[in-house]
């Protein structure tokens, strides 16, 4: 193949494509215009609803995450209170114990068991 021809081929594919009459956009008409606006309004209505729900969802789940956490907790305050209500009942019993009641008047009061003891009995009705 002839040098000249190469160089006619390597030119034709190097010169830039013109663009065909059918290719190019036809102007936009007014209806088109006004459906755009109207299809742009009716998305941006729509993304305005969606970031509401969204956010309406988050702060409900915050809220509920929120009262799990202050249950919890009165649920652990509520135990230790039973633990310690628990405690304090035993306390009571070993402190109304009649040998601890006889130990502290022997001990710190000076008190003694008596040797005897005398009973009176009443004769009723002879």
């Amino acid at each position: 193949m002839p040098a000249r021809l190469e160089k006619e081929v390597y030119e034709e594919y190097e010169r830039p494509a013109e663009p065909a009459e059918s290719a190019r956009l036809p102007e936009r008409s007014p209806i088109r215009t006004c459906l755009d606006k109207q299809m742009r309004s009716r998305c941006k209505t729509l993304l305005i609803v969606a970031a509401a729900m969204a956010m309406t969802i988050t702060v409900r789940s915050g809220i509920s995450a929120s009262n799990g956490y202050t249950l919890v907790h009165t649920e652990q305050e509520a135990e230790a209170l039973e633990q310690e209500n628990e405690r304090l009942k035993i306390d009571i019993a070993r402190l109304k114990s009649p040998q601890r009641i006889k130990d502290i008047a022997t001990k710190d009061l000076g008190m003694e068991v008596p040797q005897q003891v005398y009973f009176v009995h009443a004769k009723t009705g002879q």
